[in-house]
Parts: C-alpha cells; structure tokens; sequence
C-alpha cells in the first residue's frame, strides 16, 4: 500500500492549470518564506539537445533545472484548464516528470479558487493522473482564499455571502460553474470516491483534521473536499497534510506549507539571474482580454487617469493585422506622453453572448487571445513597454507565450494573489499577471503606484 504522506520534504514542485494562477500560487509560497522559480511552461532537464538549443537562444528556453540552485519550490504554469482533458492531463503529467527530475517530493496541483472546470474536467482528470503517476491513494481539495471572499462550507463554495452558482462568477465564458456543491460536481468529473471534511471537523484543529483523513482514507475515500472559512482553517489543513505527497487547491493554503529548512528571505539563484532590472524604455501599459465584473470595474476607474484604445473579437478576426498596424500608430502618437496607456478588448456578459452566438466561444476566445498576445509582442519589439498589466488568465498566457518569456522573478505584491514579477530572459521587462476576477476597483492605480 502506498501512503500519500512523506517524514520529509526537500522541494516543492507546483502545476499551475494557468499563467495568473500560477503567478499568484508563487507570490503566496513567497509571502511564506519559500524560495521560489516559476517557469511559464514544462521547464527541462539537462540533456545534449537542451544545451544545444539553450546555446543557440542564448538564454532559459532550455536551461536545465538541476542548475537552478538552492529554491524550495519551482512553479510551472501550464494552460491546461479549458483544453480537452487528455491533453490537460498529458501536459501535467509531462510537467510532473521534469519536476521529480529536478528532485521535487512533494507535489501540488494549483486551479482557480472558485473551481473553474466544466463537468468533463479539468481538475478532477488531471488530479487523478498526478495520483496515479505518484502513487498515492488519497488527495485533498482545497481552493478556498478567504481573504479574497471565496470560503468553502459544508462542501459549497461561497463567494461572498452567495453561493458560487448564484453569483456573478457563476458565468466564466469557458468554465462557467453551474453547481457550488463540490463534492457532486468533482464526482462527475472523476472515478474514485469523493468525500469532504466538514467545518465541524476543520474548526477542531490539526490532530481532528489528520484523524478525520484517516478514517476516510479507510472507507477508501480518495478525493476529500475540505471546508475553510479563515487563514487558521488554511493553517491547521496545511499541518495536517505536512508529510502528503501530493496536494490539490487554490493558492492561498500554499502561505501555510513550510519550507524544508524553515523559512527564508526570497533570492534568484544566481545561475538564473540572466537578466536584471534596468532602466528600461518605454511606458507603463495595461492589456486586459478578461470580461469579469472586477475586472470591467478596474477598466472603468482607470479609463480617466490613461490614455485607451479599444480592439473588438470582430476586428481579430476580419484582419488582425489592421489592428496591429491601427494600435502601433495610435502607441507612436503618444509615445511621448506621461500617462499610463491601455488596451482592451473587455465587453460586458449581454455583448460577450453576442459575440459568442456569431463567431461561437472557442473561436472567439481564439482570437482575441491571439491577438492580445501579438499587440504585445508588437509592443515590446518597439521600445514602447516598460511595464506591462495583464487582465486574464488566458490572455496572460497567450501575452507570455508571445513573449517568449520562460521564467519569472515574484516581486512585491499588488494585492493578495497579484505580485508585480520580472522576466529572467528578454525582453527583461516588470508584468503583472491578473486573474479577472483579482482586486479592487483601484487595482490598476494600485498596481501603477508600485515602484519596481
């Protein structure tokens, strides 16, 4: 039989469903005390070829992991969560075989803290496949983030005082989630038997959680659902599980893991340390591609104080070149100016509906994501960026992968689950990376404010 807990951890290797997801997973292992590496997609490991083709790029796109230094944990993020299940769980598992190379024993697959999945998946396939690949008989559920409003009770999350299914993140134009009951959705998506750990359980402390788990694991309850209201539920959950192999959740459980040998200040490990700040040209530049209601909140209480221009899904898709060439001579018409500059292709639920009945949802998405992530590129490739906030978890990664960008320092945070980071290959420029539904009506001002 093999058991699911370890006497000891070396290195925490993390997965991340997608690009903000993980940015955010990063800064709270940061925030407490890890040493951290995130890669924007499956790092490698050494081989002849790798070396090869990290000499002719002359930079991370394949450096391997095992000269990485001294870091607690290295975060992959994969963008996994709306693709088809077997592909999210071919990546993941691709991802977890570099991961173990570079000496990781203790796992953690990381999704959006109000569960975006669809009933086929992903959460549920790809997390059975890490247990399989891992061995392990038993795995927790864990995506709530209380100080963002997303608590899990009696095996429901709550956003807010609303149920998940009767607010107004119900309505995620890829994932939407229909059913707020967990435990019901999560067995539509897996084979093993799934159960929960109730608030009476978890109120109880670490000793209660950890007696609770085993009685579950007994009657082969595999995938346990676990309630958390507030950070000292997180807490006693993360003690509970200190020897698991493999654990699943939202970010906020991962400022509770502790680090093999205690916490530590944050470093780069030298060896990565390819390309540091500098002075560099440019402006400070805001993309968002997320329709969520906080993020059309923040569009709206930042459109006075920056200059906007707004890119339509039909524009992408009747002639993305015009576009480009329409947002290049509207960024060198104000390239001298001091404000802030934005560009947004965010429309509200009843325009997205429209947009989606003419083009369908996929194709829509396709679109617009790709063109977000070449007005990036563009943008970059002229000297126009000097800091760059994206809104969207797939129009973060459509923009880094555009980039070309593969691995990131975490900076200081903007607000909980949003670090300001920094590329460790070039273009060596400061992002943000932004779920929608991340922050107040003030992130981007906020975001704006911090030096880094």
């Amino acid at each position: 039989m093999n058991d699911p807990r370890r006497e000891h951890a070396g290195r925490w290797g993390c997965i991340a469903d997608d690009v903000t997801g993980a940015t955010d997973l990063a800064s709270h292992l940061v925030s407490g005390g890890m040493r951290v590496l995130q890669w924007l997609d499956a790092p490698r490991t050494s081989s002849d070829e790798d070396r090869r083709v990290s000499d002719r790029t002359g930079g991370l796109a394949a450096m391997d992991l095992e000269g990485m230094g001294d870091v607690d944990a290295v975060v992959v993020a994969l963008k996994i969560r709306s693709v088809a299940p077997d592909d999210a769980i071919r990546q993941s598992i691709d991802a977890l075989g570099h991961l173990v190379a570079a000496g990781c024993d203790r796992f953690f697959f990381k999704y959006c803290s109000t569960f975006d999945s669809t009933p086929q998946g992903n959460i549920g396939p790809v997390s059975e496949a890490l247990m399989d690949a891992l061995g392990v008989e038993q795995t927790i559920f864990c995506p709530a983030f209380p100080r963002n409003g997303r608590t899990v009770y009696q095996g429901h999350l709550f956003v807010g005082h609303e149920l998940l299914d009767q607010s107004p993140l119900r309505d995620h134009p890829l994932n939407p989630m229909t059913d707020a009951n967990l435990p019901r959705w999560l067995q539509r998506q897996t084979k093993r038997r799934v159960g929960m750990l109730p608030y009476a359980v978890v109120a109880l402390g670490k000793e209660a959680i950890a007696d609770a788990f085993e009685r579950l694991r007994r009657d082969r309850v595999a995938l346990v659902v676990v309630d958390a209201c507030d950070e000292t539920h997180l807490e006693s959950i993360a003690r509970a599980t200190e020897g698991w192999t493999l654990l699943t959740g939202g970010s906020a459980i991962a400022s509770h893991f502790l680090a093999s040998g205690g916490p530590a200040e944050c470093e780069v490990p030298d060896s990565f340390a390819t390309a540091s700040p500098v002075d560099a040209v440019g402006g400070d530049w805001i993309l968002s591609g997320s329709c969520s209601p906080a993020t059309r909140r923040q569009i709206e209480a930042i459109k006075p104080r920056c200059r906007w221009l707004q890119v339509t899904v039909d524009e992408a898709i009747a002639d993305c070149d015009a576009v480009l060439q329409r947002v290049l001579r509207w960024a060198s018409d104000i390239s001298e100016d001091y404000l802030p500059r934005m560009i947004f292709s965010t429309i509200s639920p009843e325009e997205l509906s429209v947009v989606q009945a003419r083009h369908g949802a996929a194709e829509a998405a396709r679109a617009i994501e790709s063109l977000h992530g070449r007005i990036a590129r563009a943008l970059v490739d002229a000297n126009h960026v000097r800091r760059l906030i994206v809104a969207g978890g797939e129009t973060s990664g459509s923009v880094v992968a555009a980039l070309g960008i593969r691995a990131l320092r975490i900076g200081p945070p903007i607000c909980p689950g949003v670090p300001w980071t920094r590329s460790l290959s070039e273009p060596s420029i400061a992002l943000a990376l932004k779920s929608g539904n991340f922050g107040d009506d003030s992130f981007f001002e906020a975001a704006l404010e911090i030096p880094f």
